[in-house]
């Protein structure tokens, strides 16, 4: 399986990057940001675009590819609805529209988030900008496309949010991570986990377009059984 992955850098990112490399069933690794991943490794390549809304110049890069993993994303936090709608729908269905273009038979993964909001009308903001953005992969053409939505993510081996206050926030609840886990199990998940599922319904496909938390948490468990 041949794969590109957006957002390679950020900590969602950086998990399934790790998976996509340790992972046999995975030959090829396209990582497609405004800077390059970072990482070495013999089936790993960056390709670094200047204007993410814009796939022009690189079209014939994008081509012979399986599916996409799409990790790109930020916090809402005090963006206005305009701006987060720009970056979170806009900029994402540019790129889907772009490999969809290269790609007809390309599968796509989206990292939405636990609570989204599919009616698009809720009062939550950055619910119904994600709510959005699912509807309008799922609409896109794909002959597959699949909506992750995971809650408490837990960042594991060294991998760091970019956003500060999550990295304070994951400090903090880190060492309550056993008790987190028994009251609150079924909404939390880790970036070895997310990275594990995505590749296996990247590859093997899913009975439902939507997985919440603990879809993500048994298919990647599954993985490892």
């Amino acid at each position: 399986m041949r794969v590109i992955l957006f957002g390679a850098t950020g900590m969602i990112g950086q998990g399934v990057l790790r998976a996509c490399l340790s992972d046999d069933s995975v030959d090829a690794v396209l990582a497609i940001g405004r800077t390059a991943s970072g990482a070495t490794h013999g089936k790993l390549r960056d390709l670094v675009v200047a204007d993410l809304f814009d796939y022009a110049p690189v079209a014939a890069e994008l081509r012979g590819y399986d599916a996409c993993l799409f990790c790109l994303g930020v916090s809402s936090g005090g963006m206005s609805e305009a701006d987060y709608t720009r970056i979170t729908h806009d900029l994402t269905l540019a790129a889907a529209r772009a490999l969809l273009a290269a790609n007809p038979e390309l599968t796509f993964l989206y990292i939405s988030g636990a609570g989204t909001d599919a009616t698009e009308r809720g009062r939550s903001m950055w619910a119904r900008v994600k709510g959005r953005t699912e509807n309008a992969l799922l609409a896109l053409g794909f002959r597959r496309a699949f909506m992750l939505r995971p809650g408490f993510i837990r960042p594991l081996g060294g991998i760091k949010s970019k956003t500060r206050s999550y990295r304070i926030l994951y400090a903090v609840v880190g060492p309550l991570a056993p008790l987190l886990r028994l009251f609150l199990g079924k909404h939390m998940t880790d970036t070895d986990r997310l990275g594990r599922a995505m590749i296996a319904v990247a590859r093997d496909g899913f009975a439902r377009p939507i997985l919440e938390t603990t879809d993500i948490n048994a298919v990647a468990d599954a993985q490892k059984a």
